[in-house]
């Protein structure tokens, strides 16, 4: 009678020992890589495919996450217009806080003036017409980017975009088909299974990945570069930081009533693994589990994660807007406060779609500088030294509000356990690394609430 319950205890401490482990080896991989890059930048430099290939992984897993996700959650939902108010919530929501985010980047480098005293050498003059090209897709090749060549080519593409509208589809198709599609969604629901546990084994890798990514920028960008552009990077950095704390915070805890600091620290581990990896896109499979595991429902997050990381960009709005008021002031000109609201109207509308991965912001804005104003065009190679670790501001803060997005959305359609939540943020029902699913761990069941949680909606689609 005393060994079963013993046993049951002696697991989960078992389980949290390693992952805490885990995460602490990823802390130590990233200062082991700091210190190889200064040490011996040409040897870190070639560590860079590590880095490369862990993210990699991680994007490997993010197509069939988001299709298990979404077709789960749209397929067990019964009127398609409960989705449809979630999406167009979403994207209403999305545009708001890209105008927030445009005008506290504005005011920002309005005030700093971060160009400054830097001056435009031939030596990076012709990086930004490179980069001007990497990012010059029209509206027209994005809208019908989203449209995949095959129902399957989505997967084998990595386009969130595209895996988005599939899983759509097929969770609208399996909702109209009612009773018939029961076996369908069961099947998927072992598939997500399956992937959220690959997804476990990959993230041992974690450490490895951490360590080649920073010896990588760390060799490459060296001392110099950090120091004639320390203001621009720490401009940014607490441009950011206000973003963040201030706007966000006030806003998720007036709607939510959740203090801030209590949910990015229940993020903690996504956060240190885009610090690592300058990517957000390598925490977006955890952040769709973590936050079905919060308490909001499947629905939700499946439409608001992978929508908000291609239209929920606030880190990408503010460098847009920081990035070109610096390359117009270090090259002698300077911008009206007319051209600066049409230029980063015209950027907002250029950088939709684009995707949290380092190197694509700066390739947005020497898309849109490019198309708005050529002549700027040769200043972006003023930041590029600079770019991977104004990367990781930018990634941190995408990831922050599409977190708090989720969260918002959520209440305000009555998708969300506020119990759970609050229980959840409180320690009460930690979230497992074993599985990153509710499914398979003996935490207490949530009640329903106001909304569907994750752990209600499974419930009702065995029931179906």
């Amino acid at each position: 009678m005393t060994s079963a319950p013993e046993a049951a205890q002696a697991a989960p401490a078992k389980k949290r020992d390693r992952t805490h482990y885990l995460y602490i080896a990823v802390i130590v991989a990233v200062v082991l890589g700091i210190v190889v890059g200064f040490a011996v930048p040409d040897f870190a430099k070639e560590l860079k495919p590590i880095g490369t290939g862990f993210v990699n992984l991680i994007k490997m897993m993010i197509s069939p996450i988001i299709f298990c996700t979404i077709v789960l959650g749209v397929g067990s939902v019964r009127k398609a217009a409960r989705v449809g108010r979630v999406g167009g919530l979403a994207l209403g929501y999305f545009i708001a806080m890209s105008f927030v985010a445009l005008a506290i980047g504005l005011v920002v480098g309005n005030i700093i003036h971060p160009g400054d005293g830097v001056h435009l050498t031939e030596a990076v003059k012709g990086v930004g017409a490179e980069q001007a090209e990497a990012g010059s897709e029209s509206t027209t090749d994005f809208l019908l980017g989203i449209i995949p060549t095959t129902l399957v080519s989505a997967f084998t593409e990595g386009q969130v975009l595209q895996t988005l509208l599939v899983a759509l589809l097929v969770g609208f198709a399996l909702q109209a088909m009612g009773r018939s599609g029961e076996p369908v969604l069961r099947g998927i629901e072992h598939i997500q299974k399956l992937v959220f546990r690959v997804l476990a084994m990959i993230m041992w890798a974690a450490p490895i990945g951490a360590f080649g990514a920073m010896a990588a920028v760390i060799g490459e960008t060296g001392v110099d570069a950090l120091k004639a552009l320390a203001t621009i990077m720490l401009g940014f950095y607490v441009t950011c930081l206000l973003f963040v704390v201030v706007v966000l915070g006030t806003m998720v805890r007036l709607v939510t009533g959740v203090n801030l600091f209590h949910l990015l620290k229940y993020l903690g581990r996504e956060f240190l693994l885009i610090l690592s990896t300058s990517s957000s896109e390598s925490a977006l499979p955890r952040l769709i589990a973590k936050m079905e595991h919060l308490g909001v429902s499947r629905p939700v997050v499946g439409i608001t994660v992978p929508t908000g990381y291609s239209f929920n960009l606030d880190g990408t709005m503010i460098y847009l807007t920081m990035s070109s008021l610096f390359i117009a002031e270090a090259m002698g000109e300077p911008l009206s406060i007319g051209q600066q609201i049409t230029l980063l109207l015209f950027m907002m509308i250029a950088s939709k779609g684009a995707a949290g991965v380092t190197g694509a912001g700066i390739a947005t804005l020497a898309g849109a500088l490019q198309s708005h104003k050529p002549a700027l065009v040769d200043g972006v190679g003023l930041i590029v030294g600079i770019d991977r670790f104004m990367s990781e501001a930018r990634a941190l803060t995408n990831f922050a509000g599409n977190a708090v997005a989720t969260l918002l959305i959520g209440t305000w359609t009555g998708e969300v356990d506020k119990e759970r939540v609050t229980r959840v943020l409180a320690g009460e029902l930690p979230f497992d690394e074993r599985t990153l699913l509710d499914n398979d761990h003996d935490a207490p069941a949530a009640p329903e609430g106001d909304g569907a949680p994750a752990a209600a909606a499974d419930k009702k689609l065995a029931k179906a």
